[in-house]
């Protein structure tokens, strides 16, 4: 059983989340401890699972992806080999940036990108036109009004 963070590496978390991009020199800087042990905690979070990885984030408004919406999707069936179906289909997707499971009346929730408001269309009615889909609800994001890291460390 491996131990809980500690308050260190608390910090290192909060500091890597807000910007995953600092040096290592820079980490250990802001921590007030020598670079060395910085990049011990670090792989040791990265070897533990804690860190799972790194990623640029990206305005997709600049990329030509002007919608940015959600779907609520709703299955005929929940047995297993139908939602890995569905999964499976989501995840081979490109336009799908992210797929929740949720409980509840909905089964998964969607985030996606489209070029335009025909492109988002199409999209819903390629979602709507997979197998095992009996209802989808969607929403248009007007406005981001917040986004932070998943984990409030």
């Amino acid at each position: 059983m491996t131990s809980s963070p500690d308050e260190t590496d608390l910090r290192i978390l909060r500091e890597l989340q807000a910007d995953g991009r600092m040096t290592n020199v820079e980490l250990a800087r802001r921590l007030g401890i020598s670079a060395p042990p910085s990049l011990r905690r670090v792989r040791a979070l990265e070897d533990r699972g804690i860190i799972t990885g790194y990623r640029a984030l990206v305005d997709e408004k600049q990329l030509g992806f002007d919608v940015v919406f959600f779907a609520f999707v709703h299955l005929a069936s929940q047995a297993e080999a139908d939602l890995e179906q569905f999964r499976q289909q989501i995840r081979d997707w490109s336009a799908i940036r992210e797929c929740w499971t949720l409980s509840g009346d909905i089964d998964f929730m969607l985030k996606g990108v489209a070029e335009d408001l025909r492109a988002f269309q199409a999209i819903v009615a390629e979602l709507t036109a997979l197998p095992n889909v009996r209802t989808i609800r969607t929403a248009i994001a007007l406005e981001k009004v917040k986004d932070e890291p998943i984990a409030p460390v």
